[in-house]
């Protein structure tokens, strides 16, 4: 919901030329809430998938004893995200301000409603370490949901005799479960990636056409959707 409220309402605003709608104050606090927003919810997305991994798998399951613990652990790794987030994106607040002239120079990359005083080399460097976390994300959701499916596979070729005994030609939950896994990951990691990419064309154009802009943002907000 933050990530809708914070990406959505403005771009939708600046869309209808309203551009100088924020003050720098409401600028740096829409930046820096989308980036904690779309950083907890990339790594608790993440987190959630790997307990239900964790759990789905008995010998590691009883080894960490989470089928007792496993609540207090999920509620403990949420908050910690979220305190990790809002300790990680300050910098965001301290270089996004008000909207401005795109003539003017000192402004490296100029959005529709905000503007940042990033310089190039900085830049560089906090997209590197943006990149490398979500990119840590996603491989990490690949590998815990790649796992459950190998689980769920093993454990349907264990009880296919049961599933042929029945005359109903029903799908098994572990196919449907499957299917499930499959869809949220490939939606999480297009998402995303696409996401990532678009973000970082845009940063890269001189002026970037409005088309551009739109398919970004709506890529964007496609997984939060």
């Amino acid at each position: 919901n933050l990530v809708l409220c914070c990406k959505g309402i403005p771009q939708t605003l600046a869309t209808f030329e309203l551009e100088s709608f924020l003050d720098e104050a409401g600028c740096k606090l829409i930046f820096y809430l989308l980036r904690v927003a779309r950083g907890v919810s990339l790594s608790t997305t993440c987190l959630l998938s790997g307990f239900q991994a964790i759990k789905l798998c008995p010998s590691i399951s009883r080894w960490m004893d989470l089928h007792i613990k496993s609540p207090k652990c999920i509620i403990l790794s949420c908050f910690l995200c979220w305190v990790l987030h809002f300790m990680v994106n300050i910098p965001i607040a301290m270089y996004v301000a008000s909207p401005t002239n795109s003539k003017n120079i000192s402004m490296v990359f100029v959005y529709r409603y905000c503007s940042s005083h990033l310089s190039g080399i900085l830049f560089s460097v906090i997209a590197l370490i943006y990149t490398f976390t979500d990119g840590l994300c996603l491989a990490l959701m690949v590998w815990t949901s790649g796992s459950m499916v190998l689980v769920l596979h093993r454990h349907k070729q264990r009880v296919q005799h049961i599933h042929s005994s029945r005359l109903s030609p029903r799908i098994s939950h572990e196919t449907r479960a499957t299917h499930t896994i499959l869809i949220l990951v490939s939606m999480f990691v297009s998402f995303h990636a696409l996401a990532s990419i678009l973000s970082y064309w845009i940063t890269q154009l001189q002026n970037p056409s409005q088309w551009l802009r739109g398919i970004s943002v709506l890529v964007a907000l496609g997984f939060p959707t």
